[in-house]
């Protein structure tokens, strides 16, 4: 019986960073600039949400619940490759390594069950706007909010488990900047094992049942389109969803290219470009979608920047003194 990689494996480096070392510090500054956009633009997304009482609808409750694990998986990669970049240190230990892995996978997978939910959540909307408070009730809601989470929870259990009772057998060199599915079962003893074969099936099948929910859903949208007669109100009715379908399209087609990929010998530029893509940029650009073809979110944002502006003062003059 193979021993556990917990007897073999203490450590794991990341070797990515050392292949041009000249290159850190402009990438420490671009990443750092990119975490505080991140963080300012997820940030201030959520409080122009709480802030605002006209947005306390279900829409805009799933929006921050998205905004928020955008900025929470993307704060567990980035201080990693922030602290990589800064201090020369490519050793991640073990337990780090599973905890981010863990962490990691919760958002993210988190993050998918929602963009789900937020399909079904426009197709009331479209189909049924005079149901639709019936039928999206604050109870509603929680359980969709609810689902979701366990859901992520769950699979973060699932594939941390299965990924970290494979045995690593001496090299423990991760050809990535963080600990992330792909590179991790590159490393395990054996090509393919029963565990890796559980998690490629479900994460799969996982995958497959998010985008169905979201293909049908907006087969459902264009269908109720579609019986709108006024060409006018067909594109006003479609631009409502157009935000969600471009962080849909993002998302899960980075996720379609990495899963294609997971059973590659070698971990390409390829991949590595494309998981910067969904774990740094498109956190930041989830936002500055969302609020650039959105009303309500640029009417609460003038409403709360008028609200710090000063008041302009005008001298008069008044004249000599008698």
């Amino acid at each position: 019986m193979a021993k556990r990689n917990l007897s073999t494996v203490t450590e794991f480096i990341l070797v990515v960073f050392t292949d041009h070392p000249e290159l850190a510090v402009p990438l420490f500054l671009v990443s750092l600039s990119f975490y505080l956009v991140t963080f300012l633009r997820n940030g201030g997304m959520i409080i122009l949400i709480q802030v605002d009482a006209q947005l306390h609808t279900p829409m805009y409750s799933f929006l921050s619940h998205l905004t928020f694990l955008d900025a929470c998986y993307d704060s567990v990669i980035t201080p990693q490759i922030l602290a990589t970049l800064a201090t020369d240190k490519t050793v991640i230990s073990y337990g780090r390594c599973a905890a981010r892995f863990f962490f990691f996978t919760i958002c993210a997978g988190t993050e998918r069950y929602l963009l789900s939910v937020m399909a079904y959540d426009s197709f009331v909307a479209i189909s049924n706007p005079l149901h639709y408070n019936m039928t999206m009730t604050p109870g509603a809601c929680r359980v969709f909010l609810a689902s979701a989470y366990i859901c992520g929870v769950s699979r973060a259990i699932l594939h941390t488990t299965c990924t970290f009772i494979l045995s690593f057998c001496g090299d423990n060199q991760i050809n990535f900047f963080f600990c992330d599915l792909p590179p991790l079962l590159k490393l395990a003893c054996s090509s393919m094992t029963q565990t890796e074969i559980v998690i490629l099936f479900f994460a799969k099948c996982m995958f497959l049942a998010n985008v169905m929910i979201i293909l049908i859903s907006y087969m459902l949208i264009i269908r109720a389109i579609l019986r709108v007669k006024l060409a006018g109100g067909r594109a006003k009715t479609f631009s409502t969803c157009t935000s969600h379908l471009t962080t849909v399209v993002l998302f899960f087609g980075t996720l379609a290219f990495m899963y294609q990929r997971s059973n590659s010998e070698k971990c390409s530029e390829e991949d590595r470009i494309v998981s910067v893509f969904y774990t740094v940029i498109i956190p930041m650009l989830n936002p500055l979608i969302y609020s650039l073809r959105n009303k309500d979110i640029k009417a609460t944002f003038r409403k709360v920047i008028g609200k710090f502006q000063f008041p302009t003062y005008v001298a008069f003059d008044e004249g000599p003194s008698s």
